[in-house]
């Protein structure tokens, strides 16, 4: 075993031995793999071995594709076969809710190139005929489903990366990782200590235990899961073809052929957490006990769908754990604060997506970036907030929900409300119904009196429509007024501090007194950032951005330090107060401070008085109507609030949430972060680049993609469209027919209650995207007729926002 090298990867499971041959197949081969037992110990070896594509998260959907594709090149490179059986399967849907989200999650694999297809109960008997369609309303079948072997396809990685001149030991137990003061890493084991730059925990079942040794939480648990082997079934034995897979979401199960019988699989709601203290470190190939308790209204209900399972006999059962993030997603990426310190865990469907995470992390490590967006899985998606006390109770509903309609709108309750504002009792009673991000209770929408504090789940238009109205009319003909908690706030001051700006902010950076919006870009001139820099003095700035990507954002300013004298302070939970929005806005802040605003322009900040409180105030808007930001220390906002909400309410002052809030900036056609803006896209596609300061004379990152994109503009933009709708919007990745062929996709969309129009932003080729265009953008099954706006739908000159 060799001392020293590039790259540990811990753990022999399929997501360690894919990131290793990742590795090596993007140049680096000094690598080596430390597994305490043999590959595949822990939960890889029970694996149920299937694989789909299916994920309400695009990307993953798209990481999942790659994953299945790459198996046949695995079989091709190694020689070793992965066991691979490409039958196809069903997801079932037996209510409309079902349906729809079935409806939705096709159109994504349109522009995804992925050949799902929607089929009705006939066709559901002819391909999966053990299936009983009573009740069913249709599925949707995609060709790539199928199963594998673990061991084998575990194995093929593990070859591949040799073959790539990486080294695997096996039988090696790490019990340390100390990092060095310049940043590299010892990694201690049995067998000796290896010196290493970069250390990648794929512990799996021990991630926990392994990250506890590098002073690291990671919000993981196992869970219990428990699947069925069949014996013999004539009706699958006697097929000339094998059997397709079928998930049946009402069931919470899923079935395959297995030999000459079948493997049916459940997540109950009787879900039961695993190693709640931790995981033995002498645990690996031993299964646990068979538990039929917890799964017998699932057999119950599983001999009702398929019912040849009630005449058939038990084989075997598979009962081990596995391990789930409070999402269900992986936890991948640079852990933030830990130079040279990569998580892979919480795969828990890895092998429909250990080889998307292997390439994601593969490239992290080696190019930097990736070559998509990873929010979704980026270890940095949950903060410092995070604790065991919630990852267990949010791992257990993510078990129980796993075969759940995922609705776009909706608000799972486990470990809620967790972090709060000092307002969090005061919008309530108002009647805030409140949504989360970053662990932060936000107030979504304010329930009309007489009607429920909760949103009803849908892919259409909600019970949240007419109070989302109210508040949008509010903000439009009065004034509203809304909580600045869920925006990222950083404190930026030193000698150094304009300097460092204007290298890593591709726009503008303002003098003294003055706000700019600039982009932040990655070296490929990626999206990473979308931040509002105000200039409080010389020398000293705060920049705003998404409160839910504060983390990632941290990640990337520490690892791009400023030269000279600078700090910067994450001050997003210290510094808080509210936004006030509409065309009485000026007469409530004039009425509250002791200053004449008068004169204070359209992306002017100050230090204003404002009753007993010194704030930060800045002319800004995400409304795009006459609006303030108001900024105060988090331990007087409860004072803020009842000086504006008394001179206000004589004025028509209202709350708002953010549904209205993402109502309002679609009559601007303003982007929003993940959706418009995200590193799958660049500033030229989005419009962005108007905020690029090109003339400057600072080689800021990104600047060469940026600048190469003006040469050669991209293929693709942003447009805005105006859809004939019926009782759905647009949500996001729905396909954009023109001439009868898909040509673009959604970012986002909705209904603009200002205009009275459902309104969809949408990348489609920049040569079609011109004003009056008309296509078609398919919402739930239906092509919908679409015309491209010219212009924006509220205050198209800009008078009322800058005047």
């Amino acid at each position: 075993m060799k001392t020293q090298t590039r790259v540990v990867v811990i753990g022999g499971g399929v997501v360690g031995c894919s990131v290793l041959y990742h590795l090596t197949k993007l140049g680096w081969s000094d690598v080596m793999l430390l597994e305490r037992s043999q590959l595949t110990s822990g939960s890889t070896w029970h694996a149920a071995g299937g694989f789909h594509t299916l994920n309400g998260d695009t990307n993953m959907a798209a990481l999942q594709g790659y994953t299945i594709k790459l198996y046949r090149e695995l079989e091709a490179l190694t020689g070793m076969s992965c066991g691979l059986h490409h039958v196809g399967g069903v997801t079932l849907a037996d209510t409309p809710e079902r349906f729809d989200m079935l409806l939705a999650e096709r159109a994504k694999h349109r522009y995804m190139g992925l050949e799902t297809e929607i089929v009705g109960p006939e066709e559901i008997a002819n391909i999966a005929p053990i299936t009983n369609t009573d009740g069913i309303l249709g599925a949707l079948y995609d060709p790539l489903d199928g199963h594998l072997d673990p061991s084998g396809t575990t194995h093929a990685y593990a070859k591949a990366a040799r073959m790539g001149g990486a080294e695997i030991v096996t039988h090696c137990m790490v019990r340390e990782t100390n990092q060095r003061a310049d940043g590299t890493w010892d990694v201690v084991t049995d067998k000796g200590t290896i010196h290493t730059e970069h250390v990648v925990n794929a512990g799996g079942l021990w991630a926990r235990e392994v990250g506890a040794m590098a002073g690291v939480y990671l919000p993981l648990h196992p869970m219990e899961h428990q699947y069925i082997v069949t014996d013999d079934v004539p009706e699958i034995y006697e097929r000339e073809a094998e059997h397709p897979h079928v998930m049946d979401p009402a069931g919470e199960s899923y079935l395959r052929q297995e030999g000459r019988g079948l493997c049916i699989g459940f997540y109950e709601q009787r879900a039961k957490p695993w190693a709640v203290e931790g995981t033995p470190w002498d645990f690996g190939h031993e299964l646990l006990p068979d538990d039929f308790d917890k799964i017998g209204e699932s057999i119950e209900f599983a001999y009702k769908r398929f019912p040849v399972l009630e005449r058939s006999g038990v084989k075997s059962v598979i009962h081990g754990p596995f391990t789930f993030a409070p999402d269900g997603n992986p936890l991948v990426g640079p852990v933030p604060g830990l130079r040279g310190y990569w998580s892979a865990c919480g795969v828990m469907a890895g092998f429909s997506q250990g080889g998307g995470v292997g390439l994601m992390l593969a490239q992290w490590m080696t190019e930097g970036e990736c070559e998509r967006d990873v929010s979704a899985m980026d270890v940095a998606r949950y903060g410092r907030w995070i604790t065991p006390g919630y990852t267990l109770p949010k791992v257990i509903e993510n078990y129980q929900t796993r075969f759940s309609v995922a609705y776009p709108n909706e608000e799972l309750p486990a470990a809620r409300p967790h972090r709060t504002t000092p307002m969090y009792d005061i919008f309530s009673e108002l009647g805030a119904v409140w949504g989360h991000q970053f662990g932060l209770e936000v107030p979504n929408y304010f329930a009309l009196p007489g009607e429920p504090r909760y949103e009803t789940p849908s892919f259409r238009r909600s019970n949240a429509f007419e109070a989302t109205a109210q508040e949008v009319r509010a903000v439009r003909e009065a004034v509203g007024i809304n909580e600045v908690q869920n925006f990222g706030k950083y404190d930026v001051q030193g000698p150094g501090a304009r300097a460092w700006l204007d290298w890593i902010m591709a726009g503008r950076v303002p003098k003294p007194g003055r706000v700019s919006l600039s982009p932040m870009l990655s070296p490929k001139g990626r999206i990473i950032g979308d931040f509002t820099v105000s200039c409080l003095a010389e020398g000293h700035f705060q920049i705003t951005g998404s409160y839910g990507a504060q983390a990632m954002h941290m990640r990337w300013f520490m690892s791009h330090p400023p030269e000279g004298e600078v700090t910067l302070d994450n001050v997003s939970d210290r510094r808080t107060g509210f936004q006030i929005a509409g065309p009485r806005a000026r007469d409530l802040l004039q009425k509250v401070c002791r200053e004449d605003i008068s004169g204070m322009a359209f992306m002017e900040v100050r230090q204003l008085t404002i009753g007993t409180m010194t704030a930060l105030v800045q002319r800004v808007s995400y409304t795009g109507d006459l609006g303030y930001e108001i900024y105060a220390d988090a331990m007087e906002q409860r004072a803020l609030w009842h000086v504006l909400w008394t001179a206000g309410e004589p004025l028509g002052l209202k709350p708002f949430g953010m549904r209205a809030m993402m109502s309002l900036r679609l009559d601007k056609s303003f982007g929003s972060w993940l959706s418009e803006f995200s590193p799958d896209y660049t500033a030229a596609e989005t419009g962005l680049d108007r905020f690029i300061q090109f003339s400057k004379d600072t080689d800021f990152i990104g600047r060469s993609a940026a600048e190469a994109e003006r040469v050669a503009p991209p293929a693709r933009q942003l447009v805005t469209f105006e859809l004939d709708a019926a009782d759905a919007d647009v949500h996001g990745y729905e396909p954009v027919w023109i001439d009868g062929a898909v040509e673009g996709f959604c970012t986002s969309g909705g209904y603009s209650h200002y205009a009275q129009k459902s309104i969809a932003l949408a990348l489609i080729p920049r040569a079609r995207a011109v004003p009056g265009l008309r296509c078609e953008i398919e919402v739930l099954g239906h092509r919908r007729r679409a015309t491209l706006l010219d212009g924006p739908l509220f205050d198209a000159d800009g008078a009322r926002m800058r005047g």
